[in-house]
């Protein structure tokens, strides 16, 4: 668990607030937005912090975290800034922008989240920016684990934050390739848990293969467009998803 002195989670937040305050759009994505909708739940740590903002925006973004001390990648700034922007905070962490949309395996569109009035990217598009990846890794595995077993999935009745199942359907519906994916990390889940029970967290709200077993419902039972329909006639013969690699800064 990070100590208070390297955890990175309340500069984070401070930028945030700092943005919004100046009615600047920037979001957390990342390990960092499940933590602040699952606040109750033991942390990971963390090694770099990620945040997403309008393209429109990006200009004063850029210029509100340089005056808050981010020192910018200039060139890197100047060649990718169009789709992400990179600083190094002042706690020396690497800080990440994506600029209205996320690619990596698949692509996500950012930008309906950035009109709330959270801290964090909608959490049905933090999950969905974790369950897009191909192959997981331990940490995503257990953000996807955090995020189902702390933010109910449903249409948000009950008040407070919510996995959103219209948004969810609507992303798998319009692509193969996404549902293709997501569906799949969803269906390894409980086998995943089984395996390593400890990746629940303690006083969990929600069984997380339950809440997992109702988005692969929605998943499955949505209205498909026509392009989806065309590309699951090919299946699997033909990759349907990206292998993202690692932008040198």
């Amino acid at each position: 668990m990070p100590s208070p002195d390297d955890d990175p989670l309340p500069e984070a937040v401070a930028l945030v607030e700092g943005a919004m305050a100046a009615g600047l759009r920037l979001r957390l994505l990342g390990g960092l937005g499940v933590r602040v909708l699952c606040p109750d739940f033991p942390p990971r740590p963390h090694r770099d912090i990620d945040f997403a903002c309008a393209g429109k925006g990006r200009r004063d973004i850029a210029a509100f975290l340089e005056r808050s001390g981010c020192q910018p990648d200039k060139a890197f700034n100047a060649l990718n800034g169009d789709w992400q922007m990179y600083f190094i905070a002042p706690s020396g962490l690497p800080v990440d922008v994506m600029v209205d949309r996320l690619v990596m395996c698949h692509t996500l569109d950012l930008r309906p989240s950035l009109g709330n009035s959270s801290l964090t990217l909608d959490p049905a598009d933090l999950l969905l920016s974790k369950l897009q990846i191909f192959e997981l890794n331990a940490k995503d595995a257990r953000d996807i684990t955090q995020l189902l077993s702390g933010v109910p999935v449903g249409d948000g009745q009950g008040g407070g934050p919510f996995i959103d199942t219209r948004r969810f359907g609507e992303i798998l519906a319009a692509d193969w390739g996404w549902w293709r994916t997501s569906t799949g990390n969803l269906e390894k889940l409980p086998k995943l848990l089984a395996d390593s029970a400890e990746m629940i967290p303690p006083q969990a709200r929600f069984d997380p293969a339950a809440q997992a077993a109702r988005l692969l419902d929605v998943a499955n039972s949505v209205p498909k467009s026509m392009k989806w329909k065309l590309r699951a006639n090919v299946g699997d013969r033909v990759r349907w998803y990206e292998l993202p690699e690692e932008v040198a800064h």
